[in-house]
């Protein structure tokens, strides 16, 4: 994380940053740190806080939105969960735990100022996991919710990398990625270039690598290696057995999730769309958009239909 460490020489003040950033002060079982949180637009009824995957990822992958959102009106808020880019990255491992990043996000909320009345939460991928229980533990405070990219069950989502995703890969190339993962080395240059040719190019962005754009580029550049790791495990095929989301799982309780719900997902995603359609149905105020040319990314790879999709939701929201 290097290359970050020049951003994060903070006091712990709660400060007011140019562009529309602040690095807002959270409250954590190891102590006091800040979190850094950019504004865009004024729309005093929707507000929009995007939460970004990961976990240990960063807010810049999402800078597709700035593209869309502004031209429709809509006030949105990037944001670096503690541990990523601009915000504090402190060295404690109990940290990176799902029910303190709802915490988290729940002090952000009160630090912003939203509430039912403007307060739109958007998970993508991991952060479709901390907006999903966020909303089962605040949904009060919620006029919607966007889940982008995830299912809502880690044990099915890997099901579907075993079952679908990998048969179709080339069997030899698996087995030597199966064989560096299993021996730790994760860190060879010749597991990213299988992981390239194999699986990024047709289910996280479909596009040559070379070619992803700047945002992706720089997201993916700064994920915190200890967050992820901790939480999602090393493999880029799945959960592992052993990281701390293994086994999450609320597919019985969506129905208990009662404000609108837009649940986006992707044709070539790594997500499975039916499953992810399925849950839509499932929740009492839920709809499902599907980018027919989308991957893991598809607010790159199927940007007009995402964006279409994603506005027409927020513009559609009922008043709260």
């Amino acid at each position: 994380m290097g290359p970050m460490s020049s951003y994060l020489d903070y006091s712990g003040r709660d400060d007011v940053l140019s562009g529309g950033a602040r690095m807002i002060p959270v409250s954590t079982p190891a102590g006091r740190y800040r979190v850094w949180v950019k504004r865009t637009g004024n729309n005093p009824d929707l507000k929009v806080l995007l939460l970004h995957g990961g976990p240990g990822a960063t807010h810049e992958y999402l800078e597709a939105c700035d593209s869309y959102l502004p031209a429709a009106g809509v006030e949105y808020y990037y944001y670096d969960q503690l541990g990523s880019g601009f915000s504090d990255q402190p060295d404690e491992p109990s940290l990176w735990d799902l029910g303190r990043f709802v915490d988290e996000v729940e002090q952000v909320r009160r630090a912003l100022g939203l509430d039912s009345g403007n307060f739109v939460l958007y998970g993508q991928s991991w952060g479709g996991i901390l907006a999903t229980e966020y909303a089962l533990r605040y949904q009060q405070h919620l006029r919607g919710l966007v889940i982008s990219n995830m299912m809502f069950s880690v044990p099915a989502y890997n099901a579907y990398a075993e079952q679908v995703l990998m048969p179709e890969m080339d069997q030899t190339a698996l087995a030597e990625i199966k064989s560096l993962e299993a021996s730790g080395e994760t860190g060879d240059p010749r597991y990213m270039e299988l992981l390239n040719e194999q699986h990024y190019i047709h289910h996280v962005l479909r596009l040559p690598v070379e070619d992803w754009p700047d945002p992706v580029q720089r997201g993916f550049a700064h994920i915190n290696p200890a967050i992820y790791v901790s939480m999602q495990g090393p493999s880029e095929l799945g959960i592992s057995a052993d990281a701390s989301l293994a086994h999450w799982d609320r597919t019985a309780d969506l129905p208990s999730i009662e404000v609108p719900t837009l649940v986006i997902g992707a044709a070539h995603d790594t997500m499975d769309p039916a499953h992810l359609e399925a849950m839509a149905a499932r929740l009492p105020a839920g709809q499902y958009l599907h980018c027919p040319d989308g991957s893991h990314l598809a607010m790159y790879d199927d940007q007009e239909t995402y964006f279409a999709g994603l506005i027409g939701f927020l513009r559609g929201l009922p008043s709260r």
